[in-house]
Formats: C-alpha cells, structure tokens, sequence
C-alpha cells in the first residue's frame, strides 16, 4: 500500500495499541481455561458441557479469520479493526455478565467472531507501518503476542478469577479494548480498500455450516448418547450434506470461496493436515490440566495458573532458537524434533499419578511450548513457499481454518475419551472392591463394607482412581497423534530454497488481503 511513511512517535504508539488489540485476543484464547471449573461450579454445568465455553469461542474464530481480508479490501482495513476492537471489548462484557450457561456460550461465538480479524489485521498493519528493511524486527515484536497469550494468560486468569471472580477473566479486555480503540483511531492511518475481489459467500456459508455441524456432532454427541439421538443424526447429515456441496460448488463455480487448486501442491496439504494436529496437541492439554489439578489434586486456581504459565517460557526459548536455526537446518528436521517434544510431553504427562507433584506439569509445559514454537515458524514457511502466488489468498485461509479448527475438535474429542475411560475403568474397579477379595482385605483391613460412611469413601476413591486414569490415557492418545503427525514430516518434499526474509514474511501475512 502507498502510504507515506508515519512519524516515529506516531509508529510507536499505534504499535503499541496494535499490539495492545492482538495481545488482548492472544490472552483470551487461554485466560479462561484456568477459569473452567469455577465457570461449571457457578453456572451449574456439566462436565460435558463446559468444554463448550472454550470450543465455542475457537470454531468462531477458525471460521471467520479467512474472511478478513475480504473484509478490509470491500471496507479498507482501520475500519475493520476498528469496529472488531469495539465488538471484541463489547462481547467480552457480556461474557463477564452471562446469567447462565447458554448466554455465555452464544456471547463467546460473538466474541470469536468479532476477534477473527485481529491478530492478521494487526499483524499486516505493522508490517504496512514499517519499511521493509525493518520487517524483520517488526514481526519480532508482533511474536511477542504469541508468547504473551500462553504466559500471561494463565497467570492472569488464576490471579483474577482466586482474588475476584471468574467474570474478570472478560471483563479485564474492557480497559484494554477502550484504550487500544481511542488509541488507533488516532494513530492508524486509513490504508483504504483495494477493490475487493468477488467473495464466494454460498462456499463461505457451506463451510462454516459444515463446520459448526461437526463440532456440534463432537461437542453434544456424549450428552445425547451420540446415535441413538435424533438430534446427533441431524447434525451428522448436516455437516455432510454442506461439506458435499461445498466440494462440488468449488469444483463448479468460477471464483470459489477456497480454490481446489491448493490442494494440488503436496507440501501444502501435509502441512496444513500437521498443522490439524498441532491444534489438538496445542488446545487439548490446556483444557484438560485446569480441571484435572482443581478436582483431582485440590489446586488453588491461582497455584493452576502458576504450573500452566511456563509453558510460555518454553515457546519464548525455542522463538529465539529458531531465528538462528531456520535458515541453517532443514525445515522437516526441526518439524520433526517439535513433534517429539510435543509427542514426549504428553507422554511424560501420561505417567502422573495422584501423588505427582506440580514440576511435573510445569517441566512438560515448558517442553511443549518449545515443540509447538519449533513446528510453528518451519511449518508455516513450508506451508507456503511451494505453493503459487496467486493461491496463497486460499491457502491462508484453509491452513488457518484447520488449525485453528484441531483445537476445538481436539477439546471435544479428548473430553468424550475421558468420560467413557472414566466410565469403563471405575466399572472394573468396583468389581473387585468387594470382603471377600484378598487385595482388597490387604489393602484396606479396616474397610467395613456395613457403613454407609465406609462404602462412600471407598467409592469417592475408586472415582478419583478412574478419572486419573482416564487422564492418563487422554494424555497417551495425544503422544501417539504427536508421533503420528511426526512421521508425515517425512512425506514432505524440501523446497529448493528456505527464504525467511522480510519480503517472504510479508508475503505470508499479507496472504489474507
């Protein structure tokens, strides 16, 4: 964009309320994982229906961030980010004041759909903002939005919700949106709309049918006993009957919302399926550790938070690691060793007991942020540098949706594997706990299976033992997708030249306009 270039002070300051803007977005991916079981205790949800608080808010996002950069070529980008700041900070109230369940639900698919614009228009902005020769440390500041998400997020989420209330965790982005709005309504230039180019909105309206089909399919199918319920078969013929005529209405139409195209080039579609899988080893700990520490081994929320933040500090070390490595090592290797760490964290995870203390968690945190930071900056550039130029508008598109998109499903589909391991593995325990068992006449030579004080503290131990164990096996599931993910690094074709210059970091923020 032709823009004469800003006043230093000026670039400082807008810099500083974009990065207010996607930092506030960042955090809020994570602030109220730390959050849920306080949320399900005041708002009497279930254990199924929690989980929909955070998927909820991710399905939105993943669905509408491709459609941001038509957004600021029809509207011009400022107004944008301007009316997505004022949305985001509006529905982050009506989440600290949802009444029920349900309110807080449909107030964080709003949210989501108002913040999908935020982290690419602010990410574009500075890169606009800055001449080419400082690219390099422009997005070396934006990074510090996603280190700032993972670290402060838990953090701030166990601080507020212990000394205030759970509904702070939403309520914190009001200051924080009013000044980053006031902020770059002053300081961001207009960076006017190019001409638009024509928006497929039936493929657009198909996918994010099927989309939200599915993770309905996923989040409700454990409530309604999956296909036994009408309602579960619904959704099932939903979703497949709109991703059927989203396929055939790309293949038939002119200027389609996602171009079959893309998915002709092979790196392209492995990295954005790894990238699937990165989504579910990213989002899945991260809802499973906050109730698993509260429930099972009695944390304070602020002590939850305090175990989960190192997980930042992981994805600090490997960032700065990886702008020495990248333009040295072959992109698959260090794809490759991200997926280990990851795949060997949860693993690591999969040996706790009841008797584990926090270091375990906090020593896996760290080891699986530096995974996910090591696959995320090679993926990214391998995703794109074999791919045209003139298919990268939907190739951004689609590797952001699915991504994003294997954290909400990745929730769901690890909180179904617990509730019916929980289900089988408490089944069998009780089987045995019987007089007449001598394990159990070893073990407990006191029990007195008459009392009815006796017999519930017996079966309040054989829950916890069950639940445990359910998390074990959750946690041994996601080490074996890391490892699966791992070996279709292989599959990849290394690009003849790496180039993880400015002018290629621009190219691939830029691909959503």
């Amino acid at each position: 964009m032709n823009q004469p270039p800003l006043p230093i002070a000026t670039r400082r300051l807008m810099t500083f309320f974009v990065m207010a803007a996607a930092i506030m977005n960042q955090v809020d991916t994570t602030i109220a994982n730390v959050a849920l079981p306080h949320i399900q205790g005041s708002t009497s949800a279930s254990r199924e229906q929690i989980t929909w608080v955070l998927t909820s808010y991710i399905v939105a996002l993943a669905i509408f961030t491709p459609l941001t950069g038509w957004l600021a070529g029809r509207f011009g980008r400022k107004r944008v980010v301007l009316i997505s700041i004022f949305f985001f900070t509006l529905t982050s109230g009506l989440c600290g004041a949802a009444t029920n369940l349900n309110e807080l639900i449909v107030f964080r698919v709003f949210q989501g759909i108002a913040g999908a614009a935020l982290v690419p228009m602010s990410q574009a902005t500075l890169l606009d903002a800055y001449p080419p020769e400082e690219h390099g440390n422009a997005m070396a500041v934006f990074g510090l939005a996603a280190v700032t998400g993972p670290l402060v997020g838990p953090l701030a989420g166990g601080w507020l919700t212990e000394h205030m209330s759970w509904r702070w965790c939403f309520f914190i982005n009001l200051p924080i949106g009013i000044m980053a709005w006031v902020g770059l309504t002053a300081t961001m230039p207009d960076y006017p709309g190019k001409k638009a180019a024509r928006l497929d909105f039936l493929g657009f309206a198909l996918l994010a049918l099927a989309i939200g089909a599915l993770q309905l399919l996923f989040d409700r199918g454990q409530v309604q006993d999956w296909f036994s319920s009408t309602e579960i078969w619904v959704e099932t013929l939903l979703a497949g009957c709109a991703f059927y005529l989203f396929v055939v209405h790309s293949l038939t139409t002119r200027h389609p919302f996602v171009s079959p195209a893309v998915f002709t080039d092979r790196n392209f579609v492995i990295c954005s399926i790894v990238g699937f899988f990165l989504g579910v080893l990213i989002y899945s700990p991260m809802s499973l550790l906050p109730e698993m520490l509260s429930n099972l081994f009695g944390y304070p929320i602020m002590d939850v938070g305090l175990v989960m933040a190192p997980r930042g500090l992981g994805v600090l070390i490997m960032m700065l690691a990886m702008g020495r490595l990248i333009n040295r090592v072959d992109p698959r290797l260090l794809i490759g060793f991200g997926m280990i760490l990851s795949a060997y964290a949860m693993w690591h995870l999969s040996h706790m007991t009841l008797q584990s203390s926090g270091w375990i968690v906090i020593t896996t945190g760290i080891i699986q942020g530096m995974g996910s930071s090591a696959i995320f900056v090679p993926l990214s550039m391998m995703t794109f540098t074999t791919l045209p130029a003139h298919l990268r508008n939907e190739g951004a598109a689609i590797n952001t949706l699915l991504r994003s998109y294997g954290g909400a499903a990745g929730i769901a589909l690890v909180q179904v594997l617990i509730y019916r391991n929980e289900a089988a593995v408490q089944s069998r325990l009780t089987e045995g706990v019987r007089p007449d068992n001598p394990v159990v006449q070893a073990a407990l030579p006191n029990a007195d299976f008459t009392s009815p004080a006796s017999v519930a503290g017996m079966e309040h131990e054989l829950v916890r033992q069950a639940t445990m164990v359910s998390y074990i096996n959750a946690y041994w599931v996601l080490s074996i997708i890391g490892i699966l993910a791992c070996a279709m690094v292989f599959l990849l074709r290394r690009p003849r030249r790496i180039d993880a210059s400015a002018d290629t970091l621009a190219a691939e923020a830029m691909a959503a306009e």
